[in-house]
Formats: structure tokens, C-alpha cells, sequence
């Protein structure tokens, strides 16, 4: 348990919140969601200690241990995966550290003895005999085998690397389990068992998502930063969209029934204060109309922008066919004699386990890399557009916002121009920004305002949540939910997959494909 007395945190005059009151229980997993910038990952570092609080009083308990999921994915280069994955219990690391030392001295002591046993005193309550075999079964769960556990962090793949911190994080079951996007380049199965495990999890969890469905299925409640306040939901991320919502559209309307009712009193008293028969009435109505107050309706931080893929010309039957295409890299085939007919009405998302691989195909199709063999026919109605993974050619550029996005589309109005991109958030003097000193989240909303300026009927998105909040990710599933044309994704974001997919294209290993009209669901299922 963790409880939170009067906490406030500001910047400067910058106030991300103030006067916090809460509460975080064993039992419960909390999701932690915000604008960006909102203050989600500062807060973990102030339950850290990392961060100190402007006021306010943190009560945590005495003996427990918090375990927070680092990011820095380099700082362990020099230790053995499992002696990286053990350090997560550091004073267990500590420990061991110590035995080792005193047990390998020449000249033991008797002073060495009486310091000896009082280590294996504790090391024995610590479980600290089964901390190898735990840490093995944990990495082992998390699709890292035995083969990579006396390997040094160094000699590893950086998806590996993500999974060990992770194992590191969750290693020995701390009392508080704080996770910053704990979901990020980890595979499905991967994610499939930290899910598990979280809701199996007697402790308390904090953990800070943009995924959607693993904040559905994990979370017990939400904690929203917004308004300088933090407030607590029972529930998932789907009931607080749905509360939070409500709530404010009553507020509104409340507001507005207060409003006409003003109007309605104010009227009345203009109307017969200076009539003597009418002035009891008047003033009956002057202390109605001192009692109603309006609901101060704070701007929230949180903004949501409008995507919306609208057509130029309507599309064909004829869409794109693809036959035997082949394409190696260092006489290696990648991609080996691949054959798929894309038809009206498909939104396919694509797998493979290599993200080299899906991104080359999607180079290969956009014409931004060639093929060795094989053809690629467009249909004549097509119109296509090309969202990469990587978008860094698009700004390198002394261009500010609008200057950039004039380019692409077909009306150059300037105001129709300002106007778009103030529904996609930048507004007055954001549009005046150049391009290259762009945050990854600002480039996003610009590559995603080009490819609806472009108007296509056909789409390629390689990674399109990558870099946007949970507000811009969903604002981006409506838009392609609603999309008429057709399209090829691939996207680690488990509600965009499930909800717009009818058909999967699998690469496998040897550069071959898995075709199957389908939902993502029935995909996974069939896979099991």
C-alpha cells in the first residue's frame, strides 16, 4: 500500500497537480493515463523518490520494496542476463555480492565467520537459494531462453534487452510494481504472459500504457491526470472513457439549462422591478436567480484530433496484385516468392516477427525500394498513400508546419490549410514551427494531416500509433474504422488489430506469406 497526503508537483508556474489524495492498495492494478505531458512518468519518479513533490507527504511501507521498469536499456551492458534480471532485488544482489567477497578470501577470519552467517541468515530468509532458479523460470516465461541467461547484456538483441529489464523489474515480487509502457517491443506472447501475470499480481501495480486493450484487461482502476487534479476511477480504461465522458457532457448540459434559467429570471426582473403589483415577484425571483450557480468547467488537458480519410474517387474492384515477389538482402532471401490479390473493402494487418522485414515489403509496394523478381499491379482507380515507420526524410527541411503541409493535397488555401491542422492540434502560432525541431508525437500528426490531405483510396501504415498518445491513438482508430477505401497495416496496438482487421498476411521466416480472411482474434486463435 501507498497513500498519497496533499501532493502537489510544479514547475516553475507550471502545475501538473496539486493537493493529490490517494490511496494505492495491495490487490489492485491502477493505470496511470494523461495527456502528453501531463506528468504520468514524473509521477512514478516522485513514488520513486526520484522526483521530489513541491508539498505533500508519501506513506510507504517501511520494509517493502518498489520496483520501477527502467528504460535505459544500456546500463546493464556489462552484467550476465541473469545476474541483471536478480538485481532487481537489490539488496538479494547485495547480498550475494557480499558471500561471494568474504567466501573467496585466502585468510578467513573469525570476524569474517560471525559477518558470514549473519548473510546467510538473511540470504536464507530471502528465499535467496532459489533466486537463480526464479530468475531462470521468469526469463524463460518471458521468451528468453536459457541459451541467452550467461550472456552479458552487451552480446543481446535489443528486444531481448526490453524483456530482461522487464524480468528485472518484476523479479522477486515487489510490494509496489511500477511499469512505464511495460508493453512496449514486447511480442504477443510476451504480452500475453505479462497480462497474466499482472492479474494474478496480490500486490500494488502503477502502470503507464497507450495500450488500450492491455489497460482493458489488466487494470482494476484508473487514475487520470487532468484538470491539475489526479482522480481515481473503479473500473477499466473503457469505463472511465465512458464516465468521463458522461460526466462532462452532463456538466454542459446542466450549465445549460442554468443559463436559460438566468436568461428566463433576468428577463423577468427587467421587466416588472419597477412595477409595484410585480415587485414581490421580482425580488422572489432576484434571490432564485442569486442561488444558481454555474459549474466552472475547466479546459482539459487533454485533446483529442480530428482524422478523418476522406476518398477523392471512389475505388475499383481492381486494387493491387502482387506475384512471386522475391527480394534478397546479402544473398539472404527476405522475401520469397509472395503471390496475394488485395480486394475492395480489405483492411489487412500484417505480422512478422522481424520488423525489418514488414517494412521492406511495405518500401517495396510504396516503389521506395525495388524487388528482384516478381510483379506489383496497381489498379487504375488507385490512389495510395504511404505512412512509414520511419518518417525522417519528410523533415529535413527548413519548412515550418504550414509551409510543409501545403505542399501535398490539392488546395493550397492557406486558411483551409490552418484550419486542418488546427483539428489536428497545432493551432495559432504552432503552425509557424519548423518541421525539423518537431517532437516524435508533432511529426506523427503532421505525416498523418499530409496523408488526408492527399485524399487516398488505398493505404500503407507501417507502425501508425507509434509516437501518439492514447487520445491521437484513438482518434486515429475512429478515422480508419470509417475509412471506405482499402488498406495494409501493422501496428502493436492490440484494439487497432482487433477492431480493424478482416484479413491477415503472415511473412514466416523463410520470406513466405499466411494468407487467411479473418479478425486478429481468429488469427491468434488459429495460431495457438
Amino acid at each position: 500500500m501507498i497513500e498519497l497526503k496533499n501532493v502537489s508537483l510544479q514547475f516553475n508556474h507550471n502545475i501538473l497537480f496539486e493537493n493529490v489524495n490517494l490511496k494505492f492498495l495491495d490487490g489492485n492494478c491502477y493505470g496511470l493515463i494523461g495527456a502528453n505531458g501531463a506528468g504520468k512518468s514524473t509521477f512514478l519518479k516522485i513514488l520513486t523518490g526520484q522526483q521530489e513533490t513541491t508539498t505533500g507527504e508519501i506513506i510507504k511501507p517501511k520494509d517493502g520494496r518498489i520496483s520501477f521498469l527502467e528504460q535505459d536499456h544500456y546500463k546493464y551492458d556489462d552484467y550476465k542476463v541473469l545476474d541483471t534480471t536478480i538485481m532487481g532485488n537489490d539488496r538479494l544482489w547485495d547480498i550475494m555480492q557480499k558471500r561471494n567477497e568474504i567466501y573467496s578470501k585466502s585468510n578467513f577470519s573469525e570476524e569474517d565467520g560471525i559477518i558470514a552467517a549473519k548473510l546467510e541468515e538473511e540470504f536464507q530468509d530471502m528465499d535467496g537459494y532459489n533466486s537463480e532458479y526464479n530468475a531462470k523460470v521468469l526469463l524463460n516465461n518471458l521468451g528468453i531462453s536459457e541459451e541467452y541467461h550467461d550472456k552479458l547484456m552487451k552480446d543481446i538483441d535489443i528486444k531481448l534487452k526490453i524483456k530482461v529489464m522487464l524480468a528485472k523489474a518484476l523479479f522477486d515480487n515487489p510490494e509496489i510494481l511500477l511499469l512505464d509502457e511495460p508493453t512496449n517491443g514486447l511480442d504477443i506472447e510476451a504480452i500475453n504472459w505479462l497480462e497474466e501475470f499482472l492479474i494474478e499480481y496480490t500486490k500494488t501495480i502503477i502502470v503507464v500504457s497507450h495500450d488500450r486493450y492491455f489497460l482493458n484487461k489488466v487494470v482494476t482502476h484508473i487514475c487520470d491526470i487532468d484538470f491539475h487534479k489526479i482522480t481515481m476511477y473503479v473500473g477499466n480504461y473503457d469505463f472511465w472513457y465512458e464516465t468521463s465522458t458522461m460526466l462532462q457532457r452532463q456538466a454542459k448540459e446542466s450549465n445549460k439549462k442554468k443559463e436559460e434559467k438566468i436568461k428566463e429570471l433576468e428577463s423577468f426582473i427587467a421587466r416588472f422591478s419597477a412595477n409595484a403589483s410585480k415587485s414581490k415577484q421580482a425580488t422572489s425571483r432576484k434571490k432564485l436567480l442569486d442561488k444558481i450557480t454555474l459549474e466552472e468547467i475547466i479546459p482539459s488537458s487533454r485533446k483529442y484530433p480530428y482524422i478523418d480519410f476522406k476518398i477523392e474517387k471512389n475505388i475499383g474492384n481492381d486494387i493491387l496484385k502482387v506475384e512471386n515477389l522475391t527480394k534478397s538482402i546479402d544473398n539472404i532471401k527476405i522475401i520469397n516468392k509472395i503471390s496475394f490479390t488485395i480486394n475492395k473493402g480489405d483492411k489487412i494487418c500484417l505480422i512478422c516477427e522481424n520488423s525489418q522485414t514488414k517494412t521492406l515489403l511495405f518500401d517495396i509496394l510504396s516503389g521506395k525500394e525495388k524487388y528482384d523478381k516478381g510483379t506489383i499491379e496497381y489498379g487504375k482507380t488507385i490512389n495510395m498513400s504511404y505512412l512509414p515507420q520511419d518518417n525522417t526524410d519528410f523533415f529535413k527541411t527548413d519548412d515550418n508546419i504550414l509551409e510543409w503541409l501545403e505542399k501535398y493535397g490539392e488546395v493550397k488555401d492557406v486558411q483551409e490549410v490552418r484550419g486542418f491542422l488546427g483539428r489536428m492540434l497545432f493551432s495559432n502560432d504552432d503552425v509557424f514551427k519548423k518541421v525539423n525541431i518537431l517532437s516524435g508525437g508533432e511529426k506523427a500528426r503532421c505525416m498523418l494531416s499530409k496523408i488526408m490531405r492527399e485524399e487516398p483510396n488505398f493505404l500503407l501504415l507501417d507502425e501508425p500509433t507509434n509516437h501518439l498518445d492514447l487520445e491521437s491513438i484513438t482518434s486515429l482508430n475512429k478515422g480508419l474504422l470509417n475509412f471506405k477505401g482499402s488498406l495494409i497495416f501493422t501496428s502493436r496496438d492490440y484494439e487497432l488489430n482487433r477492431t480493424l482487421t478482416n484479413r491477415v498476411i503472415e511473412i514466416r521466416e523463410d520470406g513466405t506469406i499466411y494468407d487467411k480472411s479473418c479478425t486478429y482474434e481468429e488469427y491468434l486463435q488459429l495460431k495457438k
